[in-house]
């Protein structure tokens, strides 16, 4: 979820109206074959290359580093000096689409599997994989898809108009956990039948980010919002079941904040 601020744009040039459609044919490119990747081999590949499972790390890797950074306020700030707020979803999006494609179209595969499920369990598995499929979906329109990939903010600046703040009212699964985007996305990674050396390479790599992605999140979210989102923090933890850290319930009361900033 990224809080877009309050902006006020001409509207969209041509070129931009341009780069907007274009961003979202790539989105669309992107997640096809995006399932494709995640859906799995149905049986280990001969490993290639006896450098791949470092590549393949490196691979893994910029996509996190490029995705986190771009959500970052300050990169934001800066970036925005040169790229219209309004347009940032979609710069945002391209570049979350690229490093996605250069990591996908340059995968080596590497001997082996940690597991490979076959009959009632391979079903089971896939049947998971799917259904992860639909909660990313479901999540990522609670707090509204246009915004992920610059759709909304985007059109309302091609309209001329000015992009409002936005909202902040957590629904559906956002009552229960905070982070039910990344939940999804890890399930995605998580359930294969078949699970290869070289994609638990992957699902090491992409777990550790969506961890710490996930409190990436949570103190951009503090940032824009304040005491708002303290609040929230201190009722929904950021995943089920977790006991303490910063991705379970953080106590907070206004008290205890303000004696601390007094200090």
């Amino acid at each position: 979820m990224r809080h877009d601020a309050k902006s006020v744009a001409p509207q969209a040039s041509t070129a931009w109206n341009a780069f907007g459609w274009a961003t979202h044919a790539l989105f669309g490119v992107t997640v096809y074959y995006l399932f494709l990747f995640l859906k799995g081999v149905d049986a280990p590949l001969a490993a290639t290359d006896r450098f791949a499972i470092v590549i393949d790390a490196a691979l893994a890797m910029q996509f996190s580093i490029v995705h986190s950074a771009l959500l970052l306020p300050g990169v934001r700030k800066r970036l925005t000096r040169h790229i219209p707020q309004p347009a940032y979803g979609l710069f945002f999006c391209v570049c979350t689409c690229v490093t996605l494609l250069i990591a996908i179209l340059e995968w080596r595969p590497y001997g082996g599997a940690i597991w490979q499920l076959s009959g009632g369990p391979r079903t089971a598995m896939q049947a998971a994989f799917y259904g992860a499929w639909i909660a990313l979906f479901y999540s990522l329109a609670l707090t509204g898809l246009g915004y992920q990939t610059g759709w909304t903010t985007w059109r309302i600046w091609a309209r001329g108009e000015k992009v409002p703040p936005r909202e902040f009212r957590p629904r559906g699964a956002y009552c229960v956990m905070r982070h039910p985007v990344y939940l999804s996305f890890l399930c995605l990674v998580w359930f294969t039948p078949c699970m290869t050396y070289d994609r638990a390479c992957l699902t090491a790599v992409w777990t550790a980010y969506i961890f710490y992605g996930s409190h990436l999140k949570d103190r951009r979210l503090l940032h824009y919002l304040g005491d708002r989102y303290r609040i929230y923090q201190a009722h929904v933890p950021g995943y089920p079941g977790l006991p303490f850290g910063p991705l379970a319930r953080v106590p907070w009361n206004e008290s205890s904040e303000a004696a601390g900033a007094a200090s």
